[in-house]
């Protein structure tokens, strides 16, 4: 039985050339990406150069003080996937017994006490050190233009601006002076905004670079780059700036424990991927201190299914693809963390094999992992449950309904020569916590993602990294990487992932189909993001899936959420065929800003 049959429509066109591709979360991060390529530089500078942009333009879903995981591989060895690990540690004052003394529960999703070193800003420049040609002065020019003259707001931005204008002006003021005008207004979609004080920063480090003089080597100037980040004026403005106690989203007041010398102590590092087959393809992905790997078992649990058990499109497959992710998503709470993971055994095909038994004709409502323990985890509450309890929610990457609150950017390059990545920046939003002074940024909140119990695998530990939600996907055929994408979406990243792999790889589906059709996905495990609720049973969907569907899903034991008409999954894909050279790409047009680009 086949796939059902993809749309006759998409929203753009399949892109095919034989010089490059970029497709990202921004159409301006996409021009910049694309500019790059045409000027000679590689799709690592490319890459860089389209970041830096994302940082200005998309400054509610990403930030500097973020961080960010990518997953790319090279001309000279396009069989060797190789991850860019940007996720920066807890700091070392951030302890399970100082954040209870603080009277937490749990940390909290806003302010500086959650905040994880920031990694991104390094991991960027580590790309461009290592695998780069441009300078970094001309990669940052772009960034440098548009914080400093300005760029046009977005919807997006200008509603998220809006929403937390009377916080700001209240608990942040120094996020008012940054994002809002001098009565207390917040600025309107088009408006042009600047941003000089991080444009400053940009320069300065620049100059840092360019002091080492003609005779340093390029590598050694990006350096240069980097250390003036890590040790200079950045580095000791955030620490005296979240000495101050100011409001969290717990509602009440804290002071921040990051310092320089967290800064000063990390960088950025290559890692090798963790790998797995599906349908003839390899899928790589992170390590499981994120959770990357949750794709694979998924992947996995499905492999040897018939076809029109997989079809997403349908009852039966957008069934069996949920129970599979819940399958996986219980052992990423049980298992995953910066630790010692046992995924080997995860991933054994026995164990694959009792995990897919699992699946039956109704929906699970449990968390049902296969190794470790839950026993670590709080007393686990419903959206409904903590709502009633406390009041509000705090500031969840992507709300069940598909509502963004502080998200998350994707980018994707390949270049002629056949240099491929595919990067997931964020944190650092505008949301996240106060704007440091003279920076024009403000720092992360991953440290939400781990737990105030020694017991868990991702509990909070000063020195290690949270378990970030932060994914993006490599595809090889043949030891020859063919494929890179990703998405933002918090826990729904690998899941939206794999209904995009179960289109192409399974029912023949271009991209740019794949990323159009409908799109659903399962809230029935603990939630990364403040406050950790989750929905026993859940599964948020997309009209689109149609009333005869969903109504089945119903029948079959779900808790349908309809999120309305094309609101959920924001993938963009780009990739290279190594007998041709024909490079392709695509890109989510749901909320207006994706786009891909090429030639």
């Amino acid at each position: 039985m086949p796939f059902t049959a993809p749309p006759a429509f998409t929203t753009r066109p399949d892109l095919t050339g034989t010089f490059g591709m970029t497709a990202s979360t921004h159409w301006l991060a996409t021009a910049t990406g694309q500019a790059v390529l045409e000027r000679g530089g590689n799709a690592f500078d490319a890459a860089v150069a389209a970041a830096f942009v994302l940082h200005v333009v998309e400054p509610h879903l990403n930030g500097p003080g973020g961080d960010l995981a990518a997953i790319l591989a090279t001309a000279e060895e396009p069989g060797t996937p190789v991850v860019l690990m940007g996720q920066g540690p807890a700091p070392a004052g951030a302890s399970i017994d100082r954040f209870r003394a603080e009277g937490l529960e749990m940390v909290p999703g806003a302010g500086a006490l959650a905040a994880a070193v920031p990694g991104a800003v390094d991991a960027w420049l580590l790309l461009l050190e290592a695998r780069g040609t441009w300078e970094a002065r001309d990669v940052l020019a772009f960034a440098v233009g548009y914080a400093r003259d300005g760029h046009p707001l977005t919807p997006a931005v200008a509603r998220s601006i809006a929403s937390m204008a009377g916080f700001f002006l209240e608990h942040w003021p120094t996020s008012a002076a940054l994002w809002l005008h001098a009565d207390g207004t917040p600025p309107a979609p088009g408006e042009l905004v600047q941003n000089p004080a991080w444009a400053a920063v940009l320069d300065e480090l620049v100059a840092a670079g360019d002091a080492l003089g003609p005779e340093a080597s390029r590598a050694d100037r990006v350096r240069a780059v980097r250390d003036a980040w890590a040790t200079g004026r950045v580095a000791q403005q955030i620490d005296a700036f979240v000495r101050t106690p100011h409001r969290h989203s717990s509602g009440t007041d804290h002071a921040g424990v990051i310092r320089a010398s967290d800064l000063a102590g990390f960088r950025a590092s290559f890692e090798s991927a963790t790998t797995g087959t599906f349908r003839g393809t390899t899928i790589a992905k992170t390590g499981p201190w994120g959770q990357g790997p949750v794709l694979l078992e998924m992947l996995a649990i499905l492999e040897p299914l018939p076809d029109e058990a997989l079809d997403p499109s349908t009852a039966l497959g957008a069934h069996t693809a949920a129970e599979a992710i819940k399958l996986a998503m219980a052992d990423r709470e049980a298992s995953f963390g910066d630790t010692d993971v046992p995924l080997a055994a995860l991933l054994a095909p026995e164990a694959i094999a009792a995990r897919r038994a699992l699946i039956g004709d109704r929906a699970s409502h449990e968390l049902r992992p296969a190794l470790g323990s839950l026993d670590a985890l709080p007393s686990l509450r419903t959206a409904e449950e903590y709502v009633a309890g406390v009041g509000g929610v705090g500031e969840p990457t992507a709300l069940s309904t598909g509502d963004l609150r502080g998200d998350t950017c994707h980018l994707d390059v390949v270049d002629r020569w056949g240099n491929i990545v595919a990067a997931t920046p964020s944190g650092g939003w505008l949301q996240s916590s106060p704007t440091i002074p003279g920076l024009g940024f403000c720092l992360g909140t991953r440290l939400q993602m781990t737990w105030l119990d020694e017991r868990s695998p991702s509990a909070l530990r000063p020195g290690r990294r949270p378990r970030t939600t932060l994914t993006p996907t490599l595809l090889l055929r043949d030891d020859r990487a063919v494929g890179a994408l990703g998405s933002p979406g918090g826990d729904q990243q690998d899941q939206w992932q794999l209904l995009y792999l179960l289109r192409t790889l399974v029912g023949g589906w271009s991209p740019q189909q794949a990323i159009d059709a409908p799109a659903f996905h399962t809230t029935s495990f603990p939630g990364s993001f403040w406050p950790r609720t989750w929905e026993p049973g859940g599964l948020v969907v997309e009209d689109d899936l149609g009333d005869d569907v969903i109504r089945e899903l119903e029948a079959r034991g779900h808790v349908v959420t309809r999120a309305g008409a094309r609101t959920l999954g924001r993938l963009s894909t780009v990739g290279r065929d190594p007998a041709t050279g024909v490079v392709h790409a695509a890109a989510n047009a749901r909320a207006m800003q994706g786009y891909a680009a090429g030639r």
